[in-house]
């Protein structure tokens, strides 16, 4: 059971990325501020979820919320200042949007770089433990896969349509065919070894 909130005082949205960990396309981040009662039995780590849960959930979420707002970087952005800090700057850019604005953030995973004077708490794992995370991971996720899936009908020689830029043994398969495209991130790796598993890593993951 995913809990509600973090504290009682303060407002919170909750923060998530999705797409930190593919050869291509944008990274997208989502910021939620969820009402106190707000639940769900389907609602958990994106993740956890089939793609048809997570596109029932997104208009509930965006439904009930006080709050919510998705922004992404592309991969350019990403190549010019690496992965870790574009993630961290399309969530600053979500919760930029928000109306009203929290008073504290909770942010999926254990870094982040503080946004304005709001405070924030990292929380390993927290999509799989605060519903507002949970809300996040969807929605970003979601907002990416439908861009990856637009993005499919330019370059559709990857299948981004079903691998959604991650680094399956498919695309990996048209990569070493194809080479990259404009939208592959230079600044990974694109080297594969026999195994299917890619020896792609940022350039840089320092903050």
């Amino acid at each position: 059971m995913l809990r509600a909130y973090f504290q009682e005082e303060l407002l919170e949205a909750g923060c998530d990325e999705a797409g930190r960990g593919c050869l291509a396309g944008p990274v997208f981040a989502a910021a939620v501020i969820l009402p106190r009662d707000f639940s769900h039995p389907l609602l958990n780590d994106s993740k956890q979820l089939t793609e048809e849960q997570r596109y029932e959930l997104r208009p509930l979420i965006q439904q009930q919320a006080l709050a919510y707002a998705v922004a992404s970087l592309c991969n350019r952005r990403i190549d010019r200042i690496n992965i870790l800090k574009a993630s961290f700057k399309s969530m600053h850019l979500a919760v930029r949007q928000l109306n009203p604005q929290p008073q504290l953030l909770l942010i999926d995973g254990n870094r982040f770089t503080p946004y304005k004077k709001i405070k924030h708490q990292c929380v390993v794992q927290g999509d799989a433990l605060y519903a507002s995370i949970a809300a996040a991971s969807v929605l970003a996720k979601t907002y990416r896969d439908d861009h990856m899936k637009a993005l499919h009908n330019e370059f559709p020689r990857y299948n981004w349509a079903k691998n959604k830029g991650y680094a399956t043994r498919e695309h990996q398969q048209a990569l070493d065919r194809f080479g990259p495209c404009k939208y592959h991130r230079k600044s990974f790796r694109l080297s594969y070894i026999d195994t299917g598993t890619p020896a792609a890593e940022p350039a840089e993951t320092t903050v």
